[in-house]
């Protein structure tokens, strides 16, 4: 891809760190959307909650990336912080479709993130990119999150959305909690462990969006996984090898509710999600195996 002008919500968090660099290391010029007033050329205000963005900071942007959104396994889910995971991506998302819709140089490609959580509970089916939203939280949030993208489609902005799984990195999302266990000797399953885990390496997740983001053929939604879902059994003995620890310790069920409250569900329920168009569009994975995805975090 030609040196662009790329503008991405969510620049601080872990997918959107990583792409930012990933990005500039390869010349191209990144704007951050930030949660104040803009100190420069490379930063546009915006307010995802109050559903703002200036559009004059994503004029002349080529590329729009929307990773932005509060931690949904961060804290308890109450119900003034599911609110704010919603409003987060939801509200969000709509300003920065608004303000593309407007733009009288839109940008080329609008990629708005997503979540594999769209399927909801799939127990041991294979699902792909055909498969119908579930029922529930997340899934409910996950249907309003790429609605919300509606005015930039309309507007003809190819609109892609990335639905991400469980994202392999040491410094952030789930994985960021499990490797201090495991490093700690205290790893092991989540309930019975056969809930399928579908998951991806940071690196292949970054090389993914970059894929999504140059192919002008692509649009619509991409799962964001590794092509082989495991079990959450299966994982976390890979865990305990390349770690070479035990990974002898559970926690039960009843434990992981009374802990995590409603997202208990999330945490014990079975997700095997394939990325069946993002192979048909020729993508190669560089860690599909579960190890070498660990042993690459």
């Amino acid at each position: 891809m030609e040196r662009a002008r790329i503008a991405v919500a969510g620049a601080s968090g872990l997918i959107g760190s990583a792409l930012v660099r990933s990005l500039t290391a390869d010349g191209h010029e990144v704007v951050r959307l930030v949660r104040r007033a803009a100190h420069g050329a490379d930063e546009v205000c915006w307010d995802p909650a109050g559903r703002y963005v200036d559009p004059a900071g994503l004029d002349g942007c080529d590329v729009v990336v929307n990773l932005a959104g509060a931690g949904v396994g961060d804290r308890r889910w109450t119900e003034a912080y599911k609110k704010k995971i919603h409003d987060s991506r939801v509200l969000g998302t709509a300003a920065l479709a608004e303000a593309v819709a407007t733009l009288d140089r839109p940008p080329r490609v609008f990629v708005n993130g997503s979540a594999i959580g769209i399927y909801g509970e799939t127990g041991e089916q294979v699902v792909d990119e055909d498969a119908p939203a579930g029922h529930g939280f997340l899934p409910e949030l996950c249907v309003e999150w790429e609605a919300a993208a509606a005015p930039a489609r309309e507007a003809g902005v190819r609109t892609v959305f990335p639905r991400t799984g469980l994202v392999v990195a040491r410094g952030g999302g789930a994985w960021g909690r499990l490797f201090p266990l495991f490093k700690a000797g205290l790893g092991g399953r989540l309930g019975d462990g056969r809930q399928y885990w579908s998951y991806i390496s940071l690196h292949d997740e970054v090389a993914a969006i970059r894929h999504l983001i140059e192919r002008d053929d692509l649009s619509g939604p991409f799962n964001l996984t590794a092509p082989q879902p495991l079990t959450n059994r299966e994982i976390t003995a890979a865990m305990g090898r390349v770690l070479r620890r035990p990974a002898l310790f559970s926690v039960p069920e009843p434990v992981l509710r009374a802990a995590l409250g409603e997202m208990a569900g999330d945490v014990l329920g079975s997700q095997r999600v394939v990325p069946k168009r993002l192979l048909e569009s020729g993508f190669a994975f560089a860690f599909p195996g579960i190890e070498d995805a660990i042993r690459a975090a």
